[in-house]
């Protein structure tokens, strides 16, 4: 419990993060490029046994943290095209629905229980995110030219969350999640890094200092977020499907609270209701395995 609640709070303070970027007008591309450099540096550092970085290819799961890698940025960018052109209600939506794809691997793959309970705290959860990230009175509304981005954010982030199980449960062994995480920072920080070139051979890119350390501010819980997660998907206290409802629905519940009471968002009468259906899901899920 205590690690699925490590990662919660982790995950919710890259949305505190992400806030202040827009506040100091941090380049969201430098910082998140940075931020992987971050991430990395953090799994090289909490790594507890030695190992040969030459070694690091020959592990199983080599290959997938390179693809993971390659997701995390690109289903980033995906998330950045989306806001410009659906509104940041859209992205929240897709990225946090995407939980469904997780859930129902786990249900599936691994045969996990589905009481009355259990399936009605998911319902309730999937409702409650989505209620709580619509900040406009006339919900959401996609042009059809553009669907195709929420969608793929959407299949992106519930891929990534999965793969992560999936390599969980089969690859990675325990102390091997920091070097595994810090491979998967590294692939991100490369392909940000070339764009960043990229930029640079054009003339678009200019070097602030304020964005290493917003890049800095967010690698930190980023890292953790992950390395958590993995913990949580190993302490046994829930399925991975109770632990990825719970992992989202509690970060939007308490992201949204501090919406409120730090930067002052206005809530309505159904941002409200999604945060009690939260509470509602999470009593649910958690009341099945008491």
């Amino acid at each position: 419990m205590i690690a699925l609640a490590l990662s919660i709070l982790s995950s919710t303070m890259i949305f505190v993060v992400f806030k202040l970027f827009s506040k100091f007008k941090i380049n969201t591309l430098h910082g998140i490029v940075f931020n992987y450099v971050t991430a990395c540096i953090c799994g090289i550092v909490f790594q507890k046994n030695t190992v040969a970085f030459a070694e690091i290819p020959s592990y199983t799961w080599f290959p997938f943290a390179l693809i993971l890698g390659a997701l995390f940025i690109t289903v980033f960018n995906l998330m950045a095209v989306t806001t410009q052109r659906s509104g940041l209600s859209v992205v929240s939506v897709a990225t946090k629905m995407s939980v469904a794809i997780p859930i129902l691997f786990g249900l599936i793959y691994y045969n996990e229980s589905l009481g009355f309970l259990k399936i009605t705290g998911i319902v309730l959860a999937l409702i409650a995110v989505y209620l709580s990230s619509i900040k406009t009175k006339d919900g959401i509304k996609i042009k059809r030219s553009n669907f195709i981005f929420p969608i793929l954010v959407f299949l992106g982030s519930g891929i990534i969350d999965t793969t992560i199980k999936y390599l969980e449960g089969e690859f990675i062994a325990e102390n091997d999640i920091p070097i595994f995480s810090a491979t998967i920072y590294a692939m991100s920080g490369a392909i940000g890094f070339s764009i960043l070139a990229y930029q640079a051979i054009r003339g678009k890119f200019r070097f602030q200092f304020k964005n290493v350390l917003g890049g800095i501010a967010l690698g930190i819980p980023n890292y953790f977020s992950i390395y958590f997660l993995v913990q949580a998907l190993r302490s046994g206290i829930f399925d991975s499907s109770g632990v990825f409802t719970i992992n989202n629905v509690a970060i939007v519940m308490i992201s949204t609270l501090i919406g409120i009471l730090f930067f002052k968002e206005k809530l309505l009468f159904k941002n409200w209701i999604g945060i009690v259906l939260a509470v509602l899901s999470i009593i649910l899920i958690t009341s099945e395995k008491l």
